[in-house]
């Protein structure tokens, strides 16, 4: 798990005199599930095209696997999967046929991939359909299909679930999960469905005008995003031994200011507030608090429209 898959360091992609990437640090460890959050304009594509070889950097290197440049970093992205943007995909071939001009096309030798491919991903019941007629949901399976084509080990894909009803959304959800915890692939994904990135990343990161703000794992995530009552009264260090006395939890903290925040009976305020006035405390504040998941980023980012 300590393996770095990829690392860059101070990334820069400058078009003109815009920096579409700032000096961006990340690191990508093996077997996680990066999900990579910022508003339109803020520099995901783009870093996901340099790290893919689809666009080269102003300045800062890129590691991968290891390898830092010249042949080996383009032999280490041969072990890479990639979906961005809008795939190519031939509207008048089947799945299989979509799949096996792919696998022509990468020179990936023996053609088992493709049925084993067909079935990973849901379509091997389509037969001579054509990709013409595929629902989004579908299209967006093979273009899954095309990036696992060569038994990748770490697979970048941008906004995979764009434009899915929610079944789709579950679906491919379920599918990326399957492919990091049975065949240990690593998996950098854009999403602006904040929610469906909380169930399935395992690391974030929240990138901003090119600035790559903050990375974080899901557990620090949800320590930040903590829900909890808010308590001011006249006398802290009193309303400490009520809690522990009287509603018998530990489950709280006292700032330097003297707040308490409580993490238990998030149900029960009124049983709070009552035992801490009944134990003679003055309460100047109490009310719950705490960011859900779309607060926290929308606070980091700034607000707008994430994607």
């Amino acid at each position: 798990m300590n393996e770095c898959i990829l690392r860059t360091h101070q990334l820069t992609k400058q078009y003109k005199n815009q920096k579409a990437l700032d000096h961006v640090d990340m690191t990508i460890r093996k077997g996680t599930i990066y999900g990579f959050i910022g508003q339109n304009g803020a520099g995901k594509s783009t870093l996901m095209k340099l790290v893919t070889g689809l666009a080269f950097p102003t300045s800062g290197s890129i590691e991968l696997f290891g390898a830092t440049g010249g042949d080996e970093l383009v032999r280490a992205r041969k072990r890479m999967g990639v979906s961005i943007e809008n795939p190519a995909l031939y509207p008048n071939l089947s799945a299989a046929q979509n799949l096996e001009a792919h696998r022509l096309q990468q020179g990936i030798p023996g053609k088992t991939c493709v049925p084993r491919t067909l079935e990973l991903i849901g379509l091997a019941a389509t037969g001579g359909k054509k990709a013409k007629n595929f629902s989004l949901g579908m299209k967006q399976r093979l273009a899954l299909g095309v990036a696992l084509l060569g038994e990748p080990e770490f697979l970048i894909l941008d906004e995979p679930t764009n434009g899915l009803d929610p079944m789709g959304v579950v679906e491919m959800r379920e599918l990326l999960t399957r492919l990091n915890r049975e065949a240990g692939i690593t998996i950098l994904i854009s999403s602006h469905i904040l929610s469906e990135l909380h169930l399935l990343a395992t690391h974030y990161g929240i990138i901003h005008q090119g600035k790559l703000l903050e990375q974080l794992t899901s557990r620090e995530l949800q320590e930040k995003c903590r829900q909890f009552i808010h308590i001011k009264v006249n006398l802290p260090e009193r309303a400490a031994v009520v809690l522990e006395h009287e509603l018998a939890t530990t489950e709280f903290e006292v700032t330097a200011e003297g707040v308490i925040r409580l993490y238990a009976h998030l149900d029960h305020p009124a049983a709070v507030s009552s035992a801490l006035v009944a134990g003679g405390l003055e309460l100047e504040q109490f009310m719950p608090m705490g960011e859900d998941l779309e607060s926290y980023f929308s606070s980091r980012i700034g607000g707008g429209t994430h994607a």
